[in-house]
């Protein structure tokens, strides 16, 4: 059973070298739904130890999370390297880690070591009867290979902390020697089956491929695009690269102002009918039975993770009628 949560709002995923002291600190002003601090793939392998023990010291002087940021993680070296353990064991007893980012996920046996070795490195959070006095660390998996993809269910299944699958694009690519294009046709396949695999598994996030793409006006609009494009496919975030990035990512994977009028409309609605017996009404001309309802619901509820004024949309609606 993975970790469930509504609750989880992972808009955006913003990685930060940690071999970066200047990055390190500049981090802590940011505003993101996620910052993750990466030790893999911007980090030299003579460089590691260094930056390992940097994340460590940084993280450590934290007396809270700082307040634009809604969760800290760390991307720790894949399983099959020798750094995935001594970053574990550095940085899994921090209680100011949320969350743990594991790449190259291939199989199940990658997140069930993972698992292993928190339970054993900070027990406190990860009593395997679940009677651990502290939250457990969250684990997010990159699914970078076809052989990943082939394996979908069963990496779903790994671990009760798993709360998330990205799709590593450029890694996908490689391995089954294709090249990237801006319709990102070829990755069609791959990132349908992580977004179906997720929902099938109450997973609460789905991140999709980062935008390589981020200076100027092209850029931007190259970004908008993938936004879209992913949340239209059941991705619910997205990675990012640059801090520039974040405010466009957060607002085009928060529902619109139009949604959640629409979904208040409707949940308001929704409740005069449930109190006169009625399970199917109309709104608009349009029919609207429990799954319309269940959708309106989901969005309010994301709305007001968002920080969205729901309430105001509430008050401006509360005459609303079924039809």
């Amino acid at each position: 059973m993975a970790a469930q949560s509504s609750a989880i709002l992972r808009r955006a995923l913003l990685y930060v070298p940690a071999s970066s002291p200047r990055m390190l600190t500049k981090s802590l002003g940011l505003t993101s739904d996620n910052v993750t601090y990466d030790l893999e793939d911007s980090v030299t392998p003579s460089a590691k130890p260094q930056a390992r023990s940097s994340l460590r010291e940084h993280l450590s002087n934290l007396s809270s999370r700082p307040s634009g940021i809604r969760e800290l993680a760390v991307r720790i070296n894949a399983v099959s390297t020798p750094f995935a353990l001594d970053d574990l064991t550095a940085l899994a007893t921090l209680s100011q880690v949320d969350a743990v980012v594991v790449p190259k996920v291939n199989s199940a046996s990658d997140l069930t070591f993972v698992t292993d070795a928190l339970r054993h490195i900070a027990p406190d959070r990860h009593s395997a009867s679940g009677s651990g006095s502290g939250s457990p660390i969250k684990l997010i998996a990159l699914i970078e290979s076809a052989r990943a993809v082939m394996d979908l269910p069963s990496i779903c299944a790994a671990s009760p902390y798993l709360s998330g699958l990205i799709f590593a694009a450029e890694d996908f690519a490689l391995d089954m020697s294709l090249t990237r294009t801006p319709s990102l046709s070829e990755f069609l396949y791959a990132r349908s089956a992580i977004a179906t695999a997720a929902r099938a598994a109450s997973l609460p996030s789905t991140i999709d491929l980062v935008c390589t793409s981020y200076k100027g006006e092209e850029g931007l609009g190259r970004l908008e695009e993938e936004c879209r494009d992913g949340k239209t496919m059941g991705f619910n975030g997205k990675q990012c690269i640059h801090p520039s990035q974040v405010e466009t990512v957060h607002r085009l994977f928060a529902p619109s102002e139009k949604e959640v009028e629409w979904a208040v409309r409707i949940v308001i609605a929704d409740e005069k009918a449930a109190g006169a017996g009625r399970g199917a009404w109309t709104l608009d001309g349009a029919m609207i039975d429990a799954p319309v309802v269940g959708k309106a619901k989901a969005i309010v509820n994301k709305a007001e993770n968002c920080n969205m004024d729901v309430e105001a949309l509430r008050a401006k609606w509360k005459d609303q009628e079924p039809e």
